[in-house]
């Protein structure tokens, strides 16, 4: 789809945005330090597709999530607060034979990234097949965003996300992609470097971080990345850039977006995917490409500065509050 039409509604659609992946509750320590220094924890919920599809639900976007977890707690835990964010979960079930993954984290107070202790080995989600993927509920949707974190988790649900991209690309539907780089997932980089490129090749919109466009293409510039990648057939290359904001490329127009300055990073984790929530809700919507990351430099600014992975995605009162500042700063530049 060309960037004229991205925001039309292919026929049949019934709702804007499907994911697949894995959630995980997640515990967050109560002090900066060890692990095993901790003495109590927060929870919260983790996972990259969640964060993209709780961000986007909260800015009024029609969103379902298919996945498989446990008939634990963990798994009720998850599904109740997903429902309470407005994401339709039909499409997950829970398997009293597995369990529902969970990840420890630590808190810092240096804006480093925090230690992470993942516990998700043969997890429901990890089980999930091409079997899995309802074609004509994923065919309901405007758009597919993917990750290559599910694609990394098995060899099943590797096949399982190459399904997903090949039925929405039949389907005429839009799909973004953000590699979500998971290396101690893969047997090798190179292995990790071939699998997430094949993905992709598949993608409209690709969004690498700077060192993943590294890692992935061989390439030393964000110009050279999102070369690599409209070569592979995308329309539209973002490269994240962290502070310094994002670098873009669409075949028609290039360059830079500034990042948003933030006082003090609490936490980076999510950044990445508030970026994603703010580029595709805009370019959902029929806003041009700069709307688009700058609302996503702006979401990813507020998310590095909450302590879980998604508590800083705003709501569409919160966005519309800072949209309306902005414009009242440029009509009044000398206030």
């Amino acid at each position: 789809m060309t960037a004229d039409n991205i925001a039309d509604n292919p026929p049949e659609a019934t709702f804007d945005v499907a994911l697949f992946g894995e959630a995980m509750a997640m515990l967050i320590a109560d002090r900066p330090g060890p692990l095993e220094a901790a003495e109590g924890f927060t929870r919260r919920m983790a996972g990259a597709e969640i964060n993209v599809a709780i961000g986007l639900s909260r800015l009024g976007l029609k969103v379902g999530w298919a996945s498989r977890l446990g008939a634990d707690s963990m798994a009720r835990y998850l599904i109740n607060a997903m429902r309470a964010e407005g994401v339709d979960c039909s499409k997950v079930v829970c398997d009293p034979t597995q369990r529902t993954g969970f990840q420890i984290k630590g808190r810092v107070d240096d804006g480093s990234d925090p230690p992470v202790e993942y516990h998700r080995k043969g997890s429901a989600a990890s089980l999930m097949t091409p079997a899995d993927v309802d074609e004509a509920w994923l065919r309901a949707a405007r758009h597919l965003h993917a990750t290559g974190v599910f694609a990394a988790i098995s060899e099943t649900s590797l096949l399982a996300a190459h399904k997903t991209m090949d039925v929405m690309r039949a389907a005429g539907r839009t799909i973004s992609f953000d590699p979500n780089l998971r290396p101690t997932l893969w047997a090798s980089t190179e292995a990790m470097r071939t699998a997430i490129n094949a993905l992709a090749a598949k993608a409209d919109w690709v969004f690498p971080g700077m060192e993943e466009g590294r890692l992935l293409t061989g390439e030393t510039t964000p110009e050279g990345v999102a070369r690599f990648y409209r070569a592979a057939g995308a329309s539209l290359v973002v490269i994240k850039l962290g502070p310094d904001g994002a670098y873009f490329d669409d075949g028609v127009q290039s360059g830079y977006a500034p990042g948003f300055p933030v006082e003090r990073v609490i936490d980076t984790v999510g950044a990445g995917d508030g970026f994603a929530v703010g580029v595709i809700s805009a370019l959902l919507e029929g806003r041009p490409l700069t709307d688009a990351l700058q609302r996503g430099t702006w979401i990813g600014a507020r998310q590095v500065q909450v302590l879980g992975d998604s508590d800083g995605l705003p709501t569409r009162a919160e966005l519309n509050a800072q949209l309306e500042a902005r414009d009242l700063q440029r009509s009044n530049p000398l206030s």
